[in-house]
């Protein structure tokens, strides 16, 4: 009996035209001012929607401006970020970051991967966020569940550990386009191609996609972690 070819995976060029002409202003969805607002919203925005972090980092960066201020922080941290969820954890890996930051980085968020890895609370893709869109410097695309979940239906990954996926696309596409296709890809997760009931009819990936119409297949959603964002620069 013959066996069935393998679909093609997505060809990259061609998606990433497609990407730039539906997603043009694909950028950051977490407002920040700097290097280290933008740690702070990325860790708050684990299992928490942008728009709410948004609410909360204001007056949470009116009350703590730096690391020095966030790193000594009392309970009032806990109630500011309270609506964010899992604020105890939030807070510990908060607090923990901003003491390392103080005390081994002389209160400036480090520019490289291995720093910000060793932060409390910050895995790879917060550090990708902050590398990309704070220093201009990714390490790799950010891989959120959207993110994971297209690049299985592109056939550009066949892993649900986001690492993997990471490693996968990062290898796939240019430098220059991670941090594009970051933002973009988790745009299109979020308008067309959801879990379980993907627009195939309105999508602008259709024709190059080898799985139109299949559903996600079962991936569960991460616990809460500190990975997980788009962001936006303050003031854009």
């Amino acid at each position: 009996m013959p066996t069935r070819s393998k679909p093609r995976p997505a060809p990259a060029a061609e998606v990433l035209e497609r990407l730039r002409r539906g997603y043009p202003g694909a950028d950051c969805s977490l407002d920040h001012a700097d290097a280290f607002q933008l740690l702070i919203a990325t860790i708050l925005s684990a299992q928490c929607t942008d728009a709410r972090v948004n609410g909360v980092t204001p007056e949470l960066f009116r009350r703590f401006p730096t690391p020095a201020a966030m790193a000594v922080a009392g309970s009032e941290l806990e109630e500011l970020i309270r609506s964010t969820g899992f604020f105890n954890a939030k807070a510990r890996s908060i607090r923990g970051a901003c003491r390392k930051i103080v005390e081994v980085h002389g209160g400036r968020v480090p520019g490289t991967m291995e720093a910000l890895h060793a932060l409390p609370g910050v895995g790879r893709k917060t550090a990708n966020v902050v590398l990309g869109n704070a220093w201009g410097t990714p390490d790799g695309v950010v891989v959120d569940t959207h993110v994971g979940r297209v690049a299985r239906r592109l056939g550009w990954s066949r892993h649900a550990d986001p690492v993997k996926v990471e490693s996968d696309l990062s290898s796939l596409l240019p430098r220059e386009t991670w941090v594009f296709t970051g933002h973009a890809l988790i745009l299109h997760g979020r308008r067309i191609c959801s879990s379980r009931s993907p627009r195939c009819g309105s999508c602008l990936l259709a024709d190059p996609c080898p799985k139109v119409g299949v559903a996600d297949p079962g991936h569960s959603r991460p616990a809460a972690s500190a990975d997980r964002t788009t962001t936006r620069r303050r003031g854009r």
